[in-house]
């Protein structure tokens, strides 16, 4: 393990950029929301699209009922000529009417509903009059007009804050969308610690006992909840900083964090923590002979770059040319960059013909980038990784620490077998 650096890089200076951007839209993070969030149905108004995008994006078979739908504006919408808003009642009353398991539907705003500026916000709540309490009804924004995608979820989840009834006694709330199988491993070792009672937001179904108040504090595990973030504090609730759970160290400290705000003896945590934290060094080691001495360029894409960083300097001993993020929130990943050696470039936002210059000049050994970047990048020699892929695969705590160095070192090993087998 690498001692923390005398000098991190939080007060760094940052390259902002304000030019063309390459991302995916919000709509994007429906596809694990609605998985995770096993009541709601999210109505996507927009164009067909969106529901292309989304149909493309999770894959559905067409003899499936997924929990997610668009209600498409048409050309009589986009005119005038029709009143959206009664086609909207009209569309969710059909829905509801079909499908009575529904407790929570989110109306997701996209680009031409905002351009011809629906209101759902009146909407919602209109509807949630009409159809509460069984129903509670939500609206949220998933346009790409200036997001990317990974705030959709952002701004479900701060949507969803000023709905939660107000807790009077102290808890811990872990907030962020992860696979039911990493959120298990999380809650079984804070369980272990005694650590209690704990929350989770987004919760499985509306009438899961999610509450906040001044006695609540939170954990963030994905670094892109800004305003879910400052909804909470709004609320009265207490954040927890700490570096994210990527990577043994990473996972270490967050783990470290809520265990000494709720004095967890030192004793007790190594005990809990020891073999896990054992596996994932292991784990992590093993691509890290692969990825030892290389270089790293990411474009920003996901808002999981700068953890990420952290993770592959520190634990895997690569060199970072350029962290690009959309966005650098320092309340958020301050505690990441100060565990970072000083020496990488920092950029937020993105005037993509700009950076794609500096990463040409680099010639990194890897660019982390999105789709639309991968294809000529590699044409033109650069071994790539889909930031996308980040998002939707596991990599959160200890067990999934060699997974997530694994889906940086198999580019590479890949570029050099196809090296090897060119030479023969």
């Amino acid at each position: 393990m690498k001692d923390t650096p005398e000098t991190g890089c939080r007060n760094a200076p940052i390259l902002k950029e304000r030019g063309q951007r390459e991302v995916f839209c919000g709509l994007t993070s429906i596809i694990w929301l609605h998985r995770k969030m096993q009541d709601a149905f999210f109505l996507v108004v927009g164009s067909r699209t969106c529901a292309h995008l989304l149909q493309s994006a999770a894959g559905v078979m067409i003899f499936a009922e997924p929990r997610f739908g668009t209600a498409i504006l048409e050309e009589t919408d986009l005119a005038g000529m029709a009143d959206a808003q009664d086609e909207l009642d009209r569309e969710v009353s059909r829905l509801l009417s079909r499908r009575p398991d529904i407790r929570q539907l989110f109306l997701v705003g996209s680009c031409p509903s905002e351009v011809i500026k629906i209101d759902l916000e009146k909407a919602a709540e209109r509807l949630t009059t009409q159809h509460g309490p069984h129903v509670r009804v939500i609206n949220f924004s998933g346009s790409g007009i200036e997001t990317t995608f990974t705030e959709g979820e952002d701004a479900c989840l701060a949507a969803i804050v000023p709905t939660l009834p107000k807790a009077d006694t102290r808890q811990l709330m872990l907030v962020g969308a992860l696979p039911d199988v990493v959120q298990d491993q999380a809650l079984d070792l804070l369980g272990r610690m005694g650590i209690g009672p704990i929350t989770v937001l987004p919760s499985a179904r509306a009438d899961d006992p999610v509450a906040v108040g001044p006695d609540t504090v939170f954990a963030l595990t994905q670094p892109f909840l800004g305003a879910t973030h400052a909804a909470l504090t709004r609320r009265g609730a207490r954040h927890l900083p700490a570096p994210f759970p990527f990577g043994e160290q990473g996972t270490t400290a967050w783990l470290r964090a809520v265990a000494d705000e709720f004095g967890v003896s030192d004793e007790l945590f190594e005990q809990v923590t020891a073999a896990p934290r054992d596996r994932a060094r292991r784990a992590v080691a093993q691509a890290a002979e692969t990825l030892s001495g290389k270089s790293v360029f990411f474009f920003p894409d996901s808002q999981l770059e700068i953890p990420l960083a952290r993770f592959l300097t520190r634990e895997c001993g690569m060199n970072a040319v350029e962290v690009g993020a959309p966005f650098i929130h320092k309340d958020l990943v301050g505690p990441d960059m100060e565990l970072m050696a000083q020496g990488p470039v920092f950029s937020e936002g993105q005037d993509v013909d700009l950076q794609l210059d500096r990463a040409r000049a680099a010639r990194p050994d890897l660019t982390v980038c999105g789709l639309g970047l991968a294809n000529p990048l590699e044409a033109e020699g650069l071994t790539t990784k889909w930031a996308i892929e980040l998002v939707f695969t596991p990599v959160h705590f200890y067990e999934q620490a060699g997974d997530l160095a694994g889906l940086f070192s198999r580019p590479i090993r890949r570029r050099d077998l196809l090296k090897l087998e060119a030479a023969e």
